[in-house]
């Protein structure tokens, strides 16, 4: 079974820059939906408004009303809805009607980034910075406004297993959890191999291997990190590696890979469901 079509801006395809990381291949059937037939309701909130560190308009959506604050990532170019449309809310529609979780879903500048093949990758990576902007001086203040819960979880799938892992492992002292399924964790696959400071700051493959500062080592020690991925999907190696420089610098995580390829919205309701609450 195709996935349907993502949702993305007027204009933008799927076929704009680098082949999205969310493709599917025709590695057999997913699993069984958890969701089918099952209808929830909890809090929902949209919320728009103007990004001093984007110069744009920004949305995003809130859904829960209590419990650990959750930073959802999208997938390549995705929106702030994606989630909702895809169905992973109602997996975890106990956590949420009972207040154990609190999704905040932030859209992607991922074709004003990463995806920007017009530019060079020195401004691609500048965006992303200015995004990491966005997500710090605006989005967490907004989060801890509306929830006061000590307790970060960031994730996402794809390409948004990236943006989740990255910012974790950038901002230790702010994230207790992170959830990556699926992700890729080198982004000089988009900067056509080159690598100047912000790109590296940015690749976690590459600048975990040169972490010194004690403070943050100890801060990614006390981090829950999960990376799971399908044994056959073609970033495997990749969450291989990141897992093994993590161990190497003492920071534990659980690298869990799933049978086949494991690479589809089905797989990764399952994953949230098993791994919201830590790893197994």
């Amino acid at each position: 079974m195709t996935p349907p079509a993502a949702r993305l801006l007027p204009g933008v395809t799927a076929e704009r820059g680098p082949a999205p990381l969310h493709s599917r291949s025709g590695a057999g059937p997913p699993p069984t939906d958890p969701t089918d037939g099952e209808s929830r309701v909890w809090n929902r909130e949209y919320q728009r408004w103007y990004s001093p560190s984007l110069s744009r308009d920004m949305e995003l959506l809130v859904l829960g009303h209590a419990g650990a604050r959750v930073l959802v990532f999208p997938t390549s170019m995705g929106r702030f809805f994606e989630w909702e449309d895809r169905g992973m809310p109602e997996v975890l529609g106990e956590h949420l009607e009972n207040g154990w979780l609190q999704l905040f879903c932030v859209d992607s500048v991922d074709q004003e980034s990463w995806y920007a093949t017009w530019k060079s990758p020195g401004d691609r990576a500048w965006r992303h910075v200015q995004y990491e902007k966005y997500l710090l001086s605006e989005v967490l203040p907004f989060m801890a406004h509306r929830n006061p819960n000590p307790f970060l979880i960031a994730t996402g799938a794809s390409f948004g297993a990236y943006h989740a892992v990255n910012f974790a492992l950038r901002n230790p002292q702010l994230v207790s959890r992170v959830v990556g399924m699926s992700g890729l964790y080198d982004i000089r696959r988009f900067t056509d191999g080159e690598e100047d400071a912000n790109v590296f700051a940015n690749n976690p493959s590459h600048f975990v291997t040169h972490l010194a500062d004690v403070g943050r080592l100890e801060a990614l020690r006390r981090m829950d990190i999960v990376l799971a991925t399908g044994s056959e999907d073609a970033f495997v190696e990749n969450n291989r590696y990141l897992s093994g420089i993590l161990w190497e610098k003492g920071i534990g995580n659980a690298l869990r890979l799933w049978d086949g390829w494991a690479h589809d919205w089905p797989w990764w309701k399952q994953m949230i469901v098993k791994y919201i609450g830590g790893s197994d």
